[in-house]
C-alpha cells in the first residue's frame, strides 16, 4: 500500500470549490429575500396611507417612496412605485426594483412585490 500523504490536500481542493458555491447561494437567497421583503414592506405601507379616507393614489406612491428611502439602503436598488390597478374601490401598489448580485456576470435579479386593500369610504345603512 501506498502512502497516504497529500490525501487530505486533494480532498480539501475537490471540496472546496462546492463548499464557496454552496455558502455563496445562501447568501444570495438571504440578500433576495431581503430585497422582497422591503419591496412588500414598502407596498403595504403605501397600500395602507392611499387607504385611508379621501387619500390618493399619489398619497399611497409618495408613502412606499418615503419607506424605500429610510429602508431599501444598498439591498434594493432603482425601486420604482406604481399604483396601476388602483380605483375608487381598491387600492394596489407594485414595487420593483432589483437585489445585489454576488454572482459573477449577473447585473441584478429583479424583485417585483404587491400589496391591495379595499379603500375606506362613507356607505348609507342599509
Amino acid at each position: 500500500m501506498g502512502s497516504d500523504r497529500g490525501d487530505t490536500a486533494i480532498q480539501m481542493a475537490i471540496l472546496f470549490p462546492f463548499l464557496i458555491v454552496l455558502t455563496i447561494g445562501t447568501v444570495q437567497y438571504a440578500m433576495l429575500s431581503h430585497a422582497r421583503n422591503i419591496a412588500l414592506t414598502a407596498a403595504r405601507e403605501g397600500v395602507t396611507a392611499g387607504r385611508a379616507y379621501q387619500s390618493s393614489p399619489g398619497e399611497g406612491a409618495a408613502r412606499s417612496r418615503e419607506v424605500l428611502g429610510r429602508i431599501a439602503g444598498s439591498s434594493l436598488n432603482a425601486p420604482t412605485v406604481s399604483t396601476a390597478g388602483s380605483s375608487a374601490n381598491t387600492m394596489q401598489v407594485t414595487v420593483t426594483g432589483t437585489a445585489v448580485s454576488l454572482l459573477p456576470g449577473v447585473s441584478g435579479l429583479h424583485v417585483s412585490q404587491s400589496a391591495a386593500g379595499p379603500r375606506e369610504r362613507w356607505t348609507v345603512a342599509p
